[in-house]
């Protein structure tokens, strides 16, 4: 993975949505066992276990697992800033129901933080035993000021004194001083000092400036090595300068998490944005949630602490230094190829390359050949979806482009290729998802952008979330209007295509075009939603559609006939998903799941689930398509889209999932799943009692296949031979 916090790319978030308020979806006809689900939250966590073990794997590259452990620390956080903090809130406002096994909340909130406090514990030591004594064996060290010698501090000062000093802002308590503020995810240093003078014991707060490196680089001592210092153990050093005449007692890091969750009443809103954008200024005065200290913090200090932030003694997290793992992004910059992945180019899609070798491509030309099936980050979003918008925004044959926008990048190609076609007088639809978590800002800028432009934009529906990954273009063709789509699993973003698995569909399909027509017109205006001809649609209709599929699949197992369902999602919690997946397994249909994080579902229990089958696979990349295959009776119904199997997403968001028709293609979606289940891929397997048991060596004592691999050389070689599997 390239140095990016999940948190940023919006991985996190995929997971860590609305907390889920609902009773169970299912409908329990007393036919199934009580205790049928796993847990969601420490599901969820059981997922960030399997990202520690990354980090503890000797075998991967180095600054790839220093990446895994910063990976570890910003899912974390994004987890108490929203499902931790979420749960806290209903709580304490009466409107915390049982969790999906029966659970009562405040039993969940202590099963939940016993096993975080587990898991933050053992990615503190993993950091200290293993990952940081592998990077001074490959000349990467990270100091302490205790390790340095006269020489070192002498330059050190300098940089303290002219770099760093200048921004620093001690801060006071006492009778004129108030406690001060604590920004969620600041580190910070607490001190106590005393007077000379007086004798008094004073305590002051002193936050670590974020705009600063997390790890200070020395200055070359001729040996050849990449040295760091903690940019706080190079403050608390120097505190002298900053309370001069006053005694240092004692100094100790800190970091506050809080709830930074946003809620807007769109039923009382009359101007959405400008609620959103207020409810994000107060966002960083949420209540408090987790307070992480250093081990060796005294007993005064942490005392004030507590009572200063209203923390209880559970919300606690005592570590060794450094905390904030997830400033360990910072390393993975270093210039050093041989400690990452070998460097990976996506491919241009075989069917979007040019007939001739010298020719220029023709987006539309190709897809008007035929359906085109894209896998990313194998094969390249700037050539082919990135390419498809670039040029419908330049073709004067284009007529109008409608798109969903939920994330997208800084600097969006996307973005800037729907305010060049409105510029040129095409005319532009898009929705821009302003609710979708941490990206609110950003996509609250890139929709006023637009309608500076000229685009038309929406902001969906009410009391939902567009979620659906879609792209319309209207083009004019010998007189008549073609339709070219793009359905998708991913976001329309640039840079996390580099890093996220996902799948894409461009298509010239009439009646894909009439679907998505339809669609956009009921996002933008107010049509009622119908049924479509290749779209499952949310919320209306998805659910409905996927049961029936299961259904159908249970009803020909029973009648002897040949069945199989295979999924590949991010999460499934849904109850009436997962009950009628239990009945397919009793009626002997074999369910396979390809499941990246969170998973309800139990399998191999007997008389429930002896027929399903889930596996995880994490690594290079983030796992992020979602697949659905029925077999339907040797006629396969095989869909891809935006959708998981969450409450949220089949009741709370607009999700789409397409319908995909091309045997070739159907082929392409089987052979993933094959690859993911096989025993001969490392994966995480998943036990009846909600364990993950990695599966990483066979039985010859070798390394498994790893699927990323696998794909990875397998397109590459079908782009050098110019042929589709």
């Amino acid at each position: 993975m390239e140095s990016q916090s999940l948190a940023d790319t919006g991985a996190a978030t995929d997971s860590l949505d609305e907390y889920d308020l609902e009773e169970s979806s299912s409908v329990d006809d007393g036919t199934l066992a009580p205790d049928r689900y796993l847990d969601r939250e420490l599901s969820w966590l059981a997922f960030n276990q399997r990202v520690i073990e990354l980090a503890e794997d000797e075998s991967l590259p180095l600054l790839e697992r220093a990446n895994f452990l910063a990976i570890f620390a910003s899912n974390l956080d994004e987890f108490f800033m929203v499902r931790v903090a979420g749960l806290k809130r209903r709580i304490a406002t009466g409107l915390a129901v049982p969790t999906n096994i029966g659970t009562a909340p405040t039993d969940v909130l202590a099963d939940v933080s016993a096993k975080a406090h587990e898991l933050q514990e053992r990615h503190a030591l993993a950091f200290r035993n293993r990952v940081k004594p592998a990077l001074d064996e490959a000349g990467i060290h990270i100091e302490t000021w205790a390790d340095l010698g006269d020489a070192d501090r002498v330059r050190i000062d300098e940089i303290f004194s002219s770099q760093i000093f200048p921004v620093l802002m001690p801060l006071a308590v006492d009778p004129a001083h108030p406690f001060p503020y604590i920004s969620g995810l600041s580190l910070n240093l607490s001190i106590r000092v005393r007077s000379p003078k007086t004798g008094k014991t004073e305590f002051a707060r002193l936050k670590v400036p974020p705009m600063l490196p997390r790890f200070v680089q020395l200055p070359d001592d001729q040996s050849g090595l990449l040295r760091f210092i903690p940019l706080e153990d190079l403050i608390s050093n120097h505190l002298g300068d900053l309370f001069p005449g006053m005694q240092i007692l004692e100094h100790h890091e800190f970091r506050v998490t809080r709830n930074e969750d946003v809620e807007v009443d769109e039923d009382e809103s009359e101007n959405l944005i400008q609620s959103l954008e207020k409810q994000i200024l107060n966002r960083r005065f949420g209540p408090p949630i987790r307070l992480e200290i250093t081990d060796d913090m005294d007993a005064v200090t942490l005392g004030l602490l507590m009572s200063e932030l209203d923390i209880t003694e559970q919300e606690v997290y005592r570590l060794p230094a450094p905390l904030d793992l997830g400033g360990l992004f910072q390393l993975y910059r270093i210039d050093r190829p041989s400690l990452k992945y070998p460097r990976h180019v996506p491919a241009t899609s075989v069917a979007l390359l040019p007939s001739e070798p010298n020719a220029a491509p023709d987006i539309f030309a190709s897809i008007a050949k035929q359906d085109v099936l894209l896998h990313h980050p194998y094969e390249s979003f700037s050539t082919s979806v990135q390419a498809f918008l670039e040029q419908a925004a330049a073709d004067p044959n284009v007529l109008a482009i409608k798109q969903t926008l939920y994330r997208t990048s800084g600097d969006s190609p996307i973005v800037e290729a729907l305010i060049d076609a409105a510029e040129s007088g095409k005319s532009v639809l898009a929705l821009v998802e302003i609710k979708a978590r941490f990206d609110e800002t950003a996509n609250i800028s890139w929709a006023r952008k637009l309608e500076k432009a000229g685009v038309h934009v929406v902001y969906g529906m009410v009391g939902l979330k567009t979620h659906c990954k879609l792209a319309l273009v209207v083009r004019q063709e010998g007189g008549v209007l073609r339709h070219y789509s793009h359905i998708g699993t991913g976001n329309y973003n640039p840079k996390t295509s580099r890093i996220y698995e996902d799948l894409g569909l461009l298509t010239a399909d009439d009646q894909v075009g009439k679907d998505l027509t339809r669609l956009f017109n009921e996002l933008s205006g107010y049509a009622i939603e119908k049924k479509f001809k290749r779209l499952l649609v949310a919320p209306l209709h998805l659910r409905k559609g996927l049961l029936k599929r299961i259904s159908t699949e249970t009803e020909n197992a029973k009648r002897g006939l040949p069945s199989g369902i295979r999924i590949k999602v991010n999460s499934i919690v849904d109850e009436a998903i997962i009950d009628a997946l239990y009945r397919a397994s009793n009626a002997g249909v074999p369910v396979d799941l390809v499941v990246r994080g969170i998973c309800s579902v139990r399998p191999g229990v007997e008389g429930l689930s002896e027929n399903i089958r889930v596996r995880s696979v994490l690594g290079r990349y983030l796992e992020h398509a979602r697949i659905f295959s029925f077999h339907n009776d040797g006629d396969p119904q095989v869909y891809i889209g935006s959708s998981d199997m969450m409450h949220r997403n089949l009741d709370r968001r607009v999700e789409a999932l397409v319908r995909i028709t091309s045997p070739d293609h159907v082929g392409e979606l089987d052979y993933i799943i094959d690859l993911a289940m096989s025993d001969e891929t490392s994966s995480w397997w998943l036990e009846p009692d909600g364990s993950w048991t990695r599966h990483n060596v066979g039985s010859h004592g070798k390394p498994l296949q790893d699927l990323q691999n696998v794909l990875m050389a397998e397109i590459s070689q079908r782009k050098r031979v110019g042929v589709l599997r």
